[in-house]
């Protein structure tokens, strides 16, 4: 009867382990005309050995860009439809007895193409960055997880050096501190990292003000950003550069500047940047011609050490994740229908090819959500 009780407990223990190991992986895409996805696809992606298996998937008109709650119930994407159609913010509950995504419902975001969704940690405001309006929209979440009506939103202006990209504002990402007192939206447009003061008990969660930014170096276009401890990252799309900036008694100073590739060339169409969940690695993408990721481990003092450099095997990689444990790279080449899964080695950081990888008309977005 012991010997019995040890074999269960043995196997119970191998079993939790394995579970413990696994995770959803919901995927965003852009949809026809703009692209060939299907809306939002989840596979069941398995830490122990790099593979994934499909789960479901559910149409959604170009779901570009993806949030997870923090209790991991409900799933929002942007609707990036251009001028034609309203640009909206969805919400769906994600069913795991199911596996499947079921659309609550969505509202308009009144800003044209938006390319990056926030939630706070309460689960009880969205935010997103609209590209083409240079915009940002603040929407209320109801107690069932549905989307409110607009409540907020807030219209840069301006313009930059490079006429082609910067005419205009472009807001691209929205991403809280770590202590989610504000939320920092990137401008492209006007080279302008902007900080709104986050209260979300207010009826307008944030402080309307547009002249507390971080001035970009003219012609960066400032795209995405990561934060660790006292350290600010920001990926330039157009110069092809990574700043840090540190605060200091509560204003943030730039410090230094770092080639994405140590090419040191423009226009890279640098995109995503992401922090290994240690804070160990900074990773960085590259599209076009370059279609890479690169590598920088962290200093002591925030500044970057280039490690090494992978090819990202497919085109325009715009998004990429890091998986929970910490051990592989997902990477959503967009204009080539692949999700490329690299194995990354904890002590170096450095990324090889595990050869796997996910066949999904153009993924643009990858979260992840945990089994239990």
């Amino acid at each position: 009867m012991k010997l019995f009780t040890l074999i269960l407990l043995s196997f119970i223990c191998l079993f939790s382990a394995a579970q413990s190991n696994e995770f959803y992986l919901i995927v965003g895409t852009y949809t026809p005309p703009k692209g060939n996805g299907e809306g939002i696809s989840i596979y069941k992606f398995n830490s122990s050995n790099g593979t994934a298996s499909f789960v479901s998937k559910i149409f959604a008109e170009n779901p570009s860009y993806l949030t997870i709650s923090s209790n991991q119930q409900f799933v929002y994407s942007v609707n990036q439809n251009g001028n034609s159609k309203p640009n909206e913010a969805s919400a769906f509950r994600f069913d795991k007895t199911t596996e499947t995504l079921q659309f609550l419902n969505k509202e308009d975001v009144q800003g044209e193409g938006p390319c990056f969704i926030t939630v706070d940690k309460k689960n009880k405001w969205l935010f997103t960055a609209n590209y083409t309006a240079g915009n940002v929209s603040a929407l209320p979440i109801n107690k069932d997880g549905t989307v409110g009506k607009l409540a907020q939103l807030i219209q840069h202006k301006g313009n930059s050096i490079i006429k082609s990209r910067q005419s205009e504002p472009h807001a691209h990402t929205c991403v809280f501190d770590n202590k989610e007192q504000f939320l920092w939206v990137t401008d492209l447009g006007t080279d302008k990292i902007h900080s709104y003061r986050f209260n979300r008990k207010n009826l307008t969660p944030l402080l309307n003000d547009t002249s507390k930014y971080i001035a970009s170096k003219a012609g960066n276009g400032p795209r995405h950003l990561a934060f660790h401890n006292n350290n600010l990252y920001v990926v330039n799309e157009l110069s092809g550069t990574i700043d840090l900036f540190k605060q200091q008694k509560n204003k943030w100073a730039f410090v230094t500047s770092t080639s994405t590739d140590t090419s040191m060339k423009l226009d890279k169409g640098s995109a995503d940047i992401h922090l290994s969940n240690d804070g160990k690695f900074l990773y960085v993408t590259d599209r076009g011609k370059y279609n890479s990721i690169s590598t920088f481990s962290v200093q002591k003092n925030g500044h970057l050490i280039f490690k090494g450099s992978n090819s990202t095997l497919g085109k325009t990689p715009r998004n990429f994740i890091i998986d929970p444990t910490n051990r592989y790279v997902l990477i959503a080449n967009q204009n080539s229908n692949t999700i490329v899964i690299f194995k990354r080695d904890i002590i170096t950081g450095l990324l090889t090819s595990t050869g796997n990888e996910i066949k999904v008309g153009t993924p643009v977005c990858l979260q992840f959500i945990g089994m239990d």
